[in-house]
């Protein structure tokens, strides 16, 4: 059976759990509540869940969702696995505040809580566990650019849109350790708007108002995939290296065509993983969620929790032609 058959498999089993009796009560059960089911970037999720839990021992998965990306579906489920008294939820929350009454309700019959890349208010969780942190993103954006240029060179950012709170943190960070890649000359920042085509105009700007350009880093999923089209359209594959964050399903024509040599966002698998140890070591009361508290996370290393009792799990992982086979049909 394939690894997703075996996903698709175990959310059935989790769909007889929420609506037949409890089944073995001896072990720890551990609710991976999803966005919707159906998502690959879930099920990669469920695959590092199960994979923890093979490590632990004594661990059930209940991988479980709504049908739909709404509040409404998950407190549902919520409620659905509050009646089967399960050990700990693990949730990524489609709405940051509709859920905590819910989670709060869980919480108040001793269940663990805790949210993951997408968080849950503080008072509707123990902790929550960012996939990685802004410090992180922005010096591996810049580091991915520099791992291709040991001789320095010029390099020009694409972003999304001049108000993106996200990206322009990102941008910021890398700013920061620029120093660190001696060499390495920011030519320009453009914006693409998270629109396709825009991205793409944007992109052929760069290459033709900077010749000697070596490399264009986008933090924006829509605007790498826009300009490494940009790359092989302007018969500049070779001479502009395209990196950024992006998904492997929509990067993997990306580097095969050499249009981009790397780049990163979040290892889903790592997440499961993660999220499941983080909840039953607060489950089992190996661990307590405060501020300043280091929680392990197995193979993952552990978290540290800021005083918002939230964590970054690890830098981003990193896809290249080594790799990119095995995740593209995942996300």
């Amino acid at each position: 059976m394939s690894v997703l058959k075996k996903v698709i498999a175990s959310a059935a089993v989790a769909t007889a759990l929420l609506s037949g009796p409890a089944l073995a009560q001896d072990n720890t059960r551990i609710a991976l509540v999803v966005k919707a089911l159906g998502i690959g970037f879930f099920e990669a999720a469920a695959k590092g869940a199960e994979e923890a839990a093979a490590e632990l021992g004594g661990v059930e998965i209940i991988y479980t969702g709504p049908t739909d990306t709404t509040a409404e579906g998950q407190i549902e489920v919520i409620n659905a696995l509050i009646a089967q008294q399960v050990d700990a939820i693990a949730i990524s929350a489609n709405d940051t505040d509709a859920l905590v009454p819910t989670l709060k309700k869980a919480m108040d019959r001793g269940i663990t809580v805790i949210s993951w890349d997408s968080g849950v208010a503080p008072e509707g969780r123990q902790l929550h566990l960012n996939p990685s942190s802004n410090a992180l993103i922005g010096n591996m954006i810049i580091k991915l650019a520099a791992d291709h240029l040991p001789d320095g060179g010029e390099v020009a950012v694409l972003s999304a849109t001049t108000t993106a709170t996200n990206q322009n943190i990102w941008i910021e960070e890398m700013t920061k350790v620029m120093g660190d890649y001696p060499g390495i000359d920011v030519v320009s920042t453009v914006y693409g708007d998270d629109l396709a085509d825009k991205s793409y105009r944007e992109a052929q700007g760069l290459m033709q108002a900077h010749p000697e350009l070596d490399a264009i880093i986008a933090p924006t999923s829509v605007g790498i995939v826009a300009a490494a089209q940009a790359v092989v359209d302007a018969g500049k594959v070779g001479e502009v290296n395209v990196t950024g964050l992006g998904l492997p399903s929509e990067m993997a024509g990306a580097i095969e065509s050499g249009a981009s040599q790397s780049f990163a966002i979040w290892n889903p698998i790592d997440l499961g993983y993660s999220a499941t140890v983080l909840a039953y070591q607060l489950a089992k009361g190996g661990a307590v969620a405060e501020p300043g508290a280091e929680i392990p996370m197995g193979r993952m290393g552990s978290l540290t929790l800021d005083d918002n009792n939230e964590g970054a799990m690890a830098d981003p992982f990193v896809y290249d032609a080594s790799n990119i086979d095995a995740f593209k049909s995942i996300f």
